[in-house]
């Protein structure tokens, strides 16, 4: 039988750790980050490896991220790569669910992975299958700040709409580092079934003045909304920052507990009731090759 859970403080869905290319970032150390979700009021983290973000194979990039997480279970729970277009992607993912990972990453953009990439495709049913999320960074830096090398284009809402479109998936999508254009370019593309399965990373969002948040809030609502930190390329305040600053109203109707977190989200990719997928049968599929 599963323990209860006793704390019910947030659990961040989009946290690093390790070095940047582009820039010097502070503190990219696991130790440094339990510290700061400790000091935020975060119970534990979704932790990626930055630098594996930029290499073209994962699986080193994800054999450090297990080694530097260990000493801390519960708190740092990794998010290890998968590239479903490179070889033995499958194994990476069943490496992922004995680790006990809540999630996997994927970064179509720097991959080069458009919407009709059947990699991708693959990739979400593979995860719904396994009853992990697929987390999907859209960026990583503001383009007025990014550096000259740094090329990469931001993930578009096509590709987004294109994965939580996919037939018979029960895949569960968190998106992180979109802006409010992109989340209700997405949002509203979709069907009621499918935008219940999609979670955006509000660390992004502009507040006051403009109240992006507000009006997220408002119209799509809070449990499509996730807790971040973002460490350690953004401020980690922010989205305590941006609940805070809700209008009274607004502050009044969504307490925190009404916004999804790692938790909340993890157990939507464990519960959804078996669905036939629409790739089951077919030939040379690798949906089942993680079990």
């Amino acid at each position: 039988m599963t323990p209860p859970v006793t704390d019910r403080r947030p659990i961040d869905v989009t946290a690093w750790i390790g070095g940047y290319p582009f820039r010097e970032v502070p503190h990219p150390e696991p130790d440094i980050l339990v510290r700061v979700l400790e000091r935020e009021g975060l119970a534990g983290a979704w932790v990626g490896h930055l630098p594996g973000a930029f290499h073209r194979d994962p699986v080193p990039s994800n054999r450090a991220l297990y080694a530097a997480v260990e000493r801390w279970p519960g708190v740092l729970l990794p998010a290890p790569i998968v590239r479903p277009d490179w070889p033995d992607w499958t194994g990476m993912l069943r490496d992922a669910v004995n680790a006990g990972a809540p999630a996997v990453r994927a970064y179509p953009a720097q991959w080069g992975l458009g919407p009709a990439h059947p990699a991708m495709a693959d990739l979400a049913f593979a995860c719904g299958e396994a009853g992990l999320a697929l987390h999907i960074t859209v960026r990583f830096e503001d383009l007025r700040q990014r550096h000259t090398m740094d090329t990469v284009g931001d993930v578009s809402a096509a590709t987004l709409r294109a994965l939580a479109r996919l037939p018979g998936s029960r895949c569960q999508l968190v998106v992180a580092g979109a802006a409010r254009e992109l989340i209700e370019e997405t949002h509203w593309g979709l069907t009621e079934v499918e935008q219940e399965r999609v979670y955006y990373d509000f660390g992004w969002v502009w507040g006051p003045p403009e109240d992006h948040f507000a009006h997220l809030v408002r119209t799509i609502g809070a449990r499509r909304l996730a807790f971040s930190s973002w460490w350690p390329l953004r401020l980690t305040q922010q989205s305590r920052a941006l609940i805070d600053l809700l209008p009274d109203a607004d502050r009044v109707d969504v307490p925190d507990h009404a916004f999804a977190d790692g938790r909340s989200i993890a157990a939507a990719a464990q519960r959804v009731q078996p669905l036939k997928s629409a790739r089951d049968g077919e030939a040379g599929t690798p949906v089942r090759a993680v079990r």
